[in-house]
């Protein structure tokens, strides 16, 4: 088991290298098979030192539950964003909103904040210092409350189950 962990420090990156390097490629030959094995096996490895902190996944269905929710939540915003700019931009209210948040764990919080970058119309901007708010812009936000509350309820609460 020892010698397990050793070759397989973060076995979903391992995953997700291996997996990641065959959808580049476009190509399941065998020397695609073995360089993404070769990949996914020494990245993590090699990198591991440069991750003392890893993330313990607690909750794995509300996992799947929210990877659900973000991919249904970026198409939803690629058409409201394509209906925006391609309509009468005067009638775009862009915004910069503090978003005060609950979460603690640091992986929880980079997820957050890539999950808010990955939707259209929206992008984290800064962290505040002691972490307690995420600033995020908005493409068009007529209520910041409504947003905040959004972000919150979608993202934030199935985060805390995942992580904390």
């Amino acid at each position: 088991m020892k010698l397990l962990r050793q070759l397989l420090p973060a076995p979903g990156i391992s995953a997700l290298l291996f997996f990641t390097w065959l959808t580049i490629n476009e190509s399941l030959s065998v020397g695609n098979l073995l360089l993404a094995a070769l990949l996914g096996l020494a990245i993590p490895i090699f990198s591991q030192r440069y991750r003392p902190d890893q993330a313990r996944i607690k909750a794995w269905g509300t996992l799947l539950r929210l990877t659900g929710v973000v991919l249904w939540d970026i198409a939803k915003s690629n058409i409201d964003v394509a209906k925006r700019v391609l309509g009468n931009e005067a009638l775009m209210q862009p915004r910069f909103v503090w978003v005060p948040l609950d979460l603690r764990d640091p992986h929880a919080i980079v997820a957050l904040a890539g999950i808010i970058t990955l939707t259209p119309g929206t992008v984290s901007s800064e962290l505040s210092e002691d972490r307690r708010h995420l600033l995020v812009h908005a493409l068009h936000c007529e209520d910041p409350a409504a947003l905040v509350q959004d972000i919150k309820s979608r993202y934030e609460q199935p985060l805390r189950e995942i992580f904390e």
